[in-house]
């Protein structure tokens, strides 16, 4: 076998399944070749890696790329740059764009645009609707195809399935594990009227609170047991939740939010306004609390930014008309690093989460682990540097962040898709490479 590689990473802490070693990782044909000492190697291309981390690369599992919609808010193209800005050598896209993907022709057009445009590997949610779950079953296992969505509180038009009867018909309908939405809708238009506009931001979480999560979650799980389809539930926010699908791990996965970690209520909606609002609610402590000791006790397998930006005027309009929803695809690495450097993960616990869990939980092929053979995709990151995240950095076409101002400590320098050097030092290099991932 020729000993020669496209590129070599040099003298960095490798973090690997097995533990972390410093070592070198050389690469071939986009595929992860060779672990270990590599110094008598030649390479195209040399990066040293010294005092830095090699992570394999970091997946935002739950992204809002807005395409077909508005380029003025977001597109793929802007979208992607922003996650490989941040770290990430790919992004998971939900189905609630403007069409919906929900068919086979609307999944095709994005099937083909994601080859053109996306800087980042993509996986595609296709959304469940009642006029499509007959066709869920060929839908789910098409190219690129992550997963189904289902919105089970908090959507509008077609794509919001509330009843009992057609979601057990939507769960029945394929085999692959499904990611919900999990707010009850009944409630939330029950406790519609106790609110009015323009009061205090706060009252999002009021309106949206607890109970309403919590049943729309065991609701699920009911039919999930009834059915045996396994699940992923998206965005728990809840400390009762988080208790309470420790007894359905045999069936289901969970992913939390990096907002649900960093910002807590109150004083979340002081300062940020409608900057705080989003679906399900920031809470208070004791779901922040809770949310890390899941994290600590493995009950939380994948943890995602829910990027879901919204043009800057109509997050600035009183409460409740404001829009739902926050930007997070590019902050989500340094936040995260931020949190490794507190203490209040380790890093193997943040791969675990943001690369094997993801991978995991949706079968991705290639990926989620630096080990010889699978995707050349890593995020090197500097657990030293001292940065602040300010909105000029920020790409998506809305430019604005809920983490504007915030000091964190560990930045992501350099992004490596298939072998190929896609970020380094805050510029985007090259063209577009992204391409569809691959599911089992």
């Amino acid at each position: 076998m020729p000993t020669g590689y496209d590129l070599l990473i040099r003298g960095g802490t490798v973090v690997l399944p097995w533990g972390m070693e410093q070592t070198d990782v050389a690469v071939r044909d986009g595929r992860i070749a060779a672990l270990g000492p590599a110094a008598g190697a030649g390479a195209a291309t040399v990066i040293d890696a010294t005092h830095l981390h090699v992570l394999p690369g970091l997946i935002d599992p739950h992204v809002h790329l807005r395409e077909p919609g508005d380029p003025a808010v977001e597109t793929i193209a802007t979208g992607t740059r922003a996650a490989v800005l941040g770290g990430l050598t790919a992004v998971f896209d939900m189905p609630n764009t403007a069409p919906a993907i929900t068919d086979a022709a609307s999944l095709a057009w994005k099937q083909d645009h994601v080859g053109r445009v996306a800087w980042c590997d993509m996986g595609l949610y296709v959304g469940a609707a009642r006029g499509n779950i007959a066709a869920l079953p060929g839908l789910e296992t098409a190219a690129g195809v992550c997963a189904v969505k289902v919105f089970a509180g908090s959507s509008t038009g077609d794509l919001l399935i509330e009843d009992d009867p057609t979601l057990e018909r939507v769960m029945r309908a394929g085999r692959r594990r499904i990611s919900y939405h999990s707010e009850d809708e009944y409630r939330l238009r029950e406790r519609r009227p106790l609110f009015r506009t323009g009061d205090p931001y706060a009252s999002h979480m009021a309106w949206r609170d607890e109970e309403t999560a919590f049943l729309g979650t065991r609701r699920l799980m009911a039919l999930a047991r009834a059915t045996g389809r396994p699940a992923h539930v998206l965005h728990v926010s809840t400390a009762e939740e988080l208790a309470y699908l420790k007894d359905f791990r045999d069936l289901a996965t969970v992913e939390v939010l990096v907002n649900h970690l960093t910002q807590m209520a109150p004083d979340c909606y002081d300062r940020l306004g409608g900057f705080a609002v989003m679906n399900p609610p920031i809470r208070g402590e004791r779901h922040l609390q809770a949310a890390w000791a899941a994290i600590a006790d493995g009950t939380v397998d994948t943890v995602g930014s829910d990027h879901a930006p919204h043009p800057r005027a109509r997050k600035e309009l009183p409460w409740p008309d404001c829009a739902a929803g926050l930007t997070g695809v590019q902050t989500l690495v340094p936040v995260m690093l931020d949190h490794v450097n507190a203490g209040r993960l380790s890093l193997s616990r943040l791969v675990d989460l943001l690369s094997a869990g993801p991978a995991r939980v949706y079968g991705a092929v290639g990926k989620g682990r630096l080990a010889a053979g699978y995707d050349a995709d890593l995020t090197l990151v500097d657990l030293r540097a001292r940065r602040r995240i300010e909105e000029d950095w920020i790409v998506s076409p809305c430019g604005w962040t809920p983490f504007a101002g915030m000091a964190v400590t560990g930045w992501p320098v350099a992004t490596i898709l298939r072998g190929q050097v896609v970020m380094r030092e805050d510029e985007v290099l090259g063209s577009p490479q992204g391409r569809l991932v691959r599911f089992r």
